[in-house]
């Protein structure tokens, strides 16, 4: 029986081994992508004295290690007003002469209470009528450039860099730019509506009347509350908020779309203090370089942080045609938001690797950070820090007290939602794990890819200063990031593990001009070179016979080695010990 087992055993491995050796010898080489043009991961984008602390105008400006600080004699404007600086900070910024009007202060505490705030409606990524070309351009990562729509400060001058770099201002941009409040402030917002649509303003969660003054609607609802705002025209919103905490603004026309467009932002009413004069505006958001004193009070630094999501189909409609009445029936008749996929995700609107440039949060041991997060998005996220267990403190704005804090690693959000983050630096393995580059970012899986394509999405890191360069960017401890900053990567020409070792072995196949090997000589030799065979049987066919045959013949020797095998072996010594 045991005899039988094996002598079928070696004839089945004889038949398998040549159809094994085959199959082995046929694969194509690794081919070889070139890489190319790799942006630099910071160039000089703007003056390495942004990022120092400095006094301008009597505005003391946090230091910011970013790769891509925000322009300090705009920080000084947004402080003070653009009423209350001198003209040379004035023309270092393109903000228009009564973008930030503040004046009266009405409590004799220190600080203006009467504050006039005026947005315009601006489109990124658009066209126009006289151009095939994107007009006010802006990447959320190499070379991927959604349409957007968003509330920006008003501005003077040109909306791109110069008449020959069609990129936007950098006053110009998503996500829509966060705003700064003190309870007990009276606040004008003035919306001047500078686009093709009709909009309005929506203070979600902040304490606002129904009605002005005037008698006129206050809530940014067209069918409740006030007409739209129609192209060309404004509308002032007038708040007086009682209760300080972390909103949200956001266009309230057409929701579905419009919100999703990058009408949105986020709102805070910061806490009664004297001599508390506030960064109205965090163009970009990210660092807030002046925090408010009552921020100052507990936290080193302070962020806030959007997240945000855009479906492609949508932001492709939306630059679709250049007649508003054929992009209104586009977008509010024939695209359907229940069949919505989205396909990019940003934090503070830009995708890995740019969220690198302007997103990170800069940690110390034993310091506290302020977060602010806003889910931007149209599903919920679940915000993952690594290395750390952040406390929230508020929920929506509203402080309910030590007893409701909550210390987690994943912090759930619903659309709209927002959350106060306390982000400590302790190294006792509760709070931080210790010192080093730790990745932040939604823990929903599709949300670190942009357009399907990893990583990227709404990654970025919190990184302790020691672990900075520089120009602001984390030392990091694995691969080259090159690839990340090509365009060819984004549209999936790259394969990122390609030169993981040097025989490529992770790349992609070179099928190009590849012939398979040609069979080994014994299977030629048992094909044979009949004419009437090659006529009536394809390659396979040939490549299936040879090898039965190949097979069979080593089975066959195999089995009679193993009947014969004590004639072999005599045989065997018979030679080994016959004399020399």
């Amino acid at each position: 029986m045991h005899k039988n087992f094996l002598t079928l055993l070696c004839g089945a491995m004889t038949l398998i081994v040549p159809l094994e050796l085959q199959a082995a010898n046929d694969l194509p080489p690794s081919a070889k992508i070139e890489l190319g043009e790799s942006e630099e991961v910071c160039s000089d984008f703007t003056s390495p004295k942004w990022r120092d602390a400095q006094v301008i105008d009597g505005v003391e400006i946090q230091e910011s290690r970013l790769c891509n600080p925000d322009n300090p004699a705009e920080i000084a404007a947004f402080v003070k007003g653009t009423n209350n600086i001198s003209m040379s900070t004035l023309m270092d910024t393109q903000l228009a002469a009564d973008s930030i009007i503040k004046t009266n202060d009405v409590d004799g505490d220190g600080d203006p209470d009467h504050i006039i705030i005026k947005l315009e409606i601006v489109e990124l990524n658009g066209h126009s009528p006289d151009s095939t070309e994107l007009t006010t351009q802006f990447d959320i990562a190499p070379g991927v450039q959604p349409t957007f729509w968003v509330f920006a400060p008003k501005t003077r001058d040109m909306s791109t860099l110069s008449l020959y770099e069609p990129q936007a201002n950098a006053l110009l941009r998503v996500p829509s730019p966060t705003i700064r409040v003190e309870e007990g402030d009276t606040v004008w917002l003035v919306v001047e509506n500078t686009h093709h649509m009709p909009h309005s303003l929506h203070l979600h969660g902040v304490d606002h009347p129904y009605m002005d003054h005037s008698g006129s609607g206050n809530d940014g609802v067209g069918q409740t509350s006030a007409m739209d705002i129609m192209p060309g025209e404004s509308k002032t919103y007038v708040i007086k908020p009682r209760q300080a905490g972390s909103f949200y603004y956001h266009c309230h026309v057409q929701p579905h779309t419009h919100i999703p467009m990058g009408l949105q932002g986020i709102f805070v009413v910061e806490e009664n203090r004297p001599n508390n004069w506030l960064q109205t505006f965090n163009v970009g958001n990210g660092q807030v370089r002046h925090p408010s004193v009552a921020v100052q009070e507990k936290y080193a630094r302070e962020y806030d942080l959007h997240y945000q999501s855009a479906d492609k189909e949508l932001h492709e409609l939306a630059r679709s045609a250049n007649d508003p009445r054929l992009l209104a029936q586009k977008l509010n008749m024939e695209y359907d938001v229940t069949d919505a996929t989205d396909d990019y995700f940003m934090l503070n609107g830009r995708s890995f690797p740019y969220t690198l440039r302007e997103s990170l949060i800069e940690m110390q041991p034993n310091q506290k950070v302020k977060l602010r997060i806003l889910n931007g998005h149209t599903e919920a996220l679940g915000v993952h820090i690594h290395g750390h267990r952040p406390m929230i403190t508020h929920y929506d704005g509203i402080d309910n007290g030590p007893g409701s804090y909550i210390m987690r690693d994943v912090h759930t959000m619903v659309p709209a939602q927002r959350i106060d983050l306390e982000l400590d630096g302790t190294d006792d393995g509760l709070h931080s794990f210790g010192e080093g580059v730790w990745m932040m970012h939604d823990h929903v899986e599709k949300s670190f890819t942009t357009n399907g394509i990893g990583e990227g999405g709404d990654i970025s890191l919190v990184v302790y200063k020691d672990f900075l360069d520089e120009k602001g960017i984390p030392k990091m401890q694995g691969w080259t990031l090159a690839p990340y900053f090509t365009k060819e990567f984004w549209q999936g020409k790259y394969p990122l593990w390609q030169d993981y070792d040097k025989w490529r072995s992770l790349g992609l196949p070179d099928a190009r001009g590849y012939k398979a090997p040609l069979p080994s000589p014994p299977q030629m030799m048992l094909e044979g070179p009949s004419d009437s065979f090659s006529s009536t049987t394809t390659d396979s066919e040939k490549s299936f016979i040879g090898d039965l045959f190949s097979g069979l013949i080593l089975g066959i020797l195999a089995y009679m080695a193993i009947v014969r095998r004590e004639d072999i072996f005599a045989l065997y010594h018979k030679l080994v010990k016959k004399p020399a």
